[in-house]
């Protein structure tokens, strides 16, 4: 009760700061992105608005039975025919759900984790040994991601063990570009999204040299903007998916004690703060772009990083953030979702759950492992054990450990 008390608190001091907004916005000359954000705003407001007039008691908690029994509904059966749409995206679909409902608190049982690593095998690429979208579609670095993520997750160890690493070293070092960026695959693009997955890849796998590191660094480097975060490729604009690729990817290279002598981590941190929305508590993934719920990882998800390399606590508001997703990024009957504008997706569900996991948790770095602890300090973040998820390691984006536990699969 009392900490229902706390995030009502809360948002009433938001909803009282969001009329100076109101009165700077209005001197501003219309344009379709003010009409734009002004609409979201008028959304939210009116939602928090509506929780304030209820009784504290009510305040919305996490509903996590009912979104589990959405990802369970999905990882149970066959997709409905829509989804053909993501043929390519069949390893992705597979991680984030099972992430999600390890996120949720939920164990990945043996049959699961079996069918779980029949399907990945099912998408791997003979020739190359990586992992392609779906059954016999080309080896891409975002499905290798993804599939070892969820071979990962579900502990499919068994299914890890039957990829040939080997093969797989061969062809990111083709999939290597001689300035230090990766190609998605073969005659692919080149940007920060590719180097992340590559770099987690050849972790995971216990293969990452100097070879596959050549460069890299100076390439990322250079991909930071003059706003602070990173774009795809050198002179793009700054983005939260992105940014949050350059700096994971870094931190795996170097660490990210060590981040403030490879970027402008200043500039970094004033980007990373200036995503969060004052109405909303939300984050947006660009100057002048809306807040939405999987910025609350892309963006977000840059804290403990940001943290770990800084000695400081609470870059952002922690509290505000899980108020925006608790209020707004819940959808019904369950799943979660970009804003209340839009319905739930696996997609969202996923990364809006690891946002979530990143409000309640610190993380301490030490000889390159992470470890999530829990946040007592009511005064920072919910604290009520409804609402807790897993901690979330924030390189690979799964629970804390499991990481590890794979890479010594390949170790022994």
């Amino acid at each position: 009760m009392a900490q229902r008390t706390l995030n009502y608190d809360k948002l009433q001091e938001l909803l009282a700061a969001s009329d100076q907004v109101d009165e700077f916005r209005i001197k501003e000359p219309a344009s379709k992105t003010i009409e734009s954000q002004m609409e979201v705003e008028m959304d939210i407001l009116k939602i928090y608005e509506d929780i304030l007039g209820q009784d504290k008691s009510q305040f919305p908690i996490l509903r996590s039975k009912s979104h589990s029994k959405y990802i369970n509904a999905f990882l149970s059966r066959p997709l409905p025919a829509p989804f053909t749409a993501l043929d390519a995206s069949q390893p992705w679909i597979v991680y984030w759900l099972v992430n999600s409902k390890a996120l949720l608190g939920e164990e990945i049982d043996p049959e699961l984790s079996e069918r779980v690593g029949y399907k990945i095998l099912e998408c791997v690429d003979a020739e190359t040994g990586a992992i392609g979208g779906g059954s016999g579609q080309m080896a891409h670095l975002a499905a290798t991601y993804a599939g070892l993520l969820a071979l990962t997750v579900s502990k499919s160890y068994n299914a890890a063990a039957q990829l040939d690493r080997r093969k797989i070293y061969n062809w990111l070092l083709q999939m290597k570009q001689p300035d230090g960026s990766f190609i998605m695959h073969y005659n692919g693009e080149a940007d920060t999204r590719a180097v992340y997955c590559a770099i987690c890849v050849a972790s995971l796998l216990d293969i990452l040299d100097d070879k596959l590191a050549y460069k890299t660094i100076d390439w990322l480097a250079s991909c930071q903007t003059y706003e602070g975060g990173f774009s795809g490729y050198p002179g793009d604009e700054a983005h939260g998916g992105y940014t949050f690729c350059a700096v994971a990817a870094l931190s795996m290279l170097r660490s990210p004690t060590e981040l403030p002598s490879v970027i402008d981590l200043d500039n970094l941190i004033s980007w990373t703060v200036q995503r969060q929305y004052n109405v909303e508590g939300g984050l947006s993934g660009r100057t002048n772009k809306l807040v939405d719920g999987c910025y609350s990882h892309w963006a977000g998800g840059l804290t403990p990083l940001l943290e770990i390399a800084t000695g400081q606590r609470d870059l952002l508001n922690r509290i505000q953030l899980q108020n925006y997703i608790l209020c707004c990024c819940q959808d019904e009957p369950a799943g979660l979702r970009d804003k209340p504008s839009t319905r739930a997706d696996f997609y969202h569900t996923n990364y809006v759950l690891c946002g979530l996991s990143m409000t309640q948790h610190y993380q301490e770095y030490k000889d390159g492992t992470y470890t999530g602890h829990r946040i007592a300090d009511p005064s920072i973040t919910d604290i009520l054990d409804v609402n807790q998820v897993r901690s979330l390691d924030p390189i690979y984006g799964v629970p804390n450990g499991m990481a590890s536990q794979m890479i010594a699969l390949y170790r022994a």
